[in-house]
């Protein structure tokens, strides 16, 4: 096929992009003229300046195109609360999904997030189908890829195949950023570790790009496929952390509320804190994950706990991180 990809860049997105080319797919990637291409410079593929808030790029990507990956979002905690949250993240997919549609009804993946499935204060397994009970006020995050969501149901009742696939905590080499390899440099740095009570699904992105290109091959419109693995709570993957490295140091657990009111006082403050105060209340949740549906409909593998986190801390290593 010929497939368009938004975010081709990015730590899932480059890893996609080449996987696509290794299966003989010829691809499109969306770019900006700033877009940092260290990830994906040495792939074959065709580029196309614009952006996702512009609809004329999108529609000049799609021409000739068989089918639509969007992944571009935004990469930054920091920008969680500002409007770049909805131009980007909301009013971009819309204008993606709108290009789709106008350029043929093209079959379009949108890469959604566990956020938008649910958290919940005590360890609970959420799935596909669970209802979103947290307060989308306070989680603008998962409130915009809910809305997200929306739209690709909308479009999918007009007659645009549109599947959502659902990322948990994506690990892997390569996360520049450190999005979410950032906790792993914290827990090998700090002494003592201090953990939240919470915990996360985590998926290795190697994973979650077989499943991004699984579920364009063979998922279902207007559903959705959860792409996780393990779930451990936060001191668990503190714990295996510190094992797979060889480090001998005390993890403790400080009270969810303590962490909450210092974040909370220290972002309105302007104050340093060890972590950014945006990411604590999505720290202080289970994000435990069901992937039955993904693996039994897509027919895609996830690693444990150990396989994911292992390169991920070579790489940290390698790479002078750690």
């Amino acid at each position: 096929m010929r497939i368009f990809v938004t975010g081709a860049n990015g730590f899932i997105g480059s890893v996609v992009v080449r996987k696509l080319l290794e299966q003989k797919h010829q691809v499109k990637c969306l770019l900006r003229s700033s877009s940092d291409l260290s990830r994906i410079k040495n792939l074959d593929f065709e580029k196309t300046l614009g952006d996702v808030r512009d609809k004329t790029s999108l529609l000049t990507g799609m021409k000739d195109c068989d089918a639509v990956i969007h992944l571009a979002s935004l990469s930054s905690w920091n920008d969680i609360c500002s409007p770049l949250m909805h131009d980007v993240v909301v009013s971009g997919s819309q204008n993606v999904l709108q290009a789709a549609k106008v350029s043929g009804n093209l079959r379009t993946i949108f890469v959604s997030s566990v956020a938008a499935v649910n958290g919940s204060k005590t360890p609970i397994v959420q799935n596909e189908k669970s209802l979103c009970t947290l307060n989308l006020d306070k989680y603008v995050y998962a409130k915009a890829k809910i809305t997200v969501e929306k739209l690709c149901l909308e479009a999918h009742r007009q007659g645009c195949p549109v599947i959502i696939v659902n990322p948990a905590e994506v690990y892997g080499p390569h996360d520049t950023s450190l999005n979410t390899a950032g906790n792993l440099v914290d827990f090998a740095k700090s002494s003592p570790v201090l953990v939240c009570k919470g915990g996360t699904s985590i998926v290795y992105v190697d994973d979650v790009a077989d499943g991004i290109i699984a579920a364009l091959k063979k998922g279902r419109s207007g559903e959705r496929y959860i792409l996780g693995g393990d779930n451990l709570a936060v001191e668990d993957l503190a714990l295996l952390t510190l094992k797979i490295l060889g480090k001998n140091k005390k993890v403790l657990r400080i009270p969810n509320w303590l962490l909450s009111s210092a974040a909370s006082v220290a972002d309105s403050l302007r104050l340093p804190f060890p972590i950014n105060p945006k990411v604590v209340p999505y720290a202080t949740l289970y994000w435990f994950m069901d992937n039955q549906k993904a693996r039994a409909e897509l027919g895609i593998h996830f690693r444990d706990a150990t396989q994911t986190l292992a390169p991920t801390l070579q790489w940290l290593t390698e790479a002078k991180y750690i």
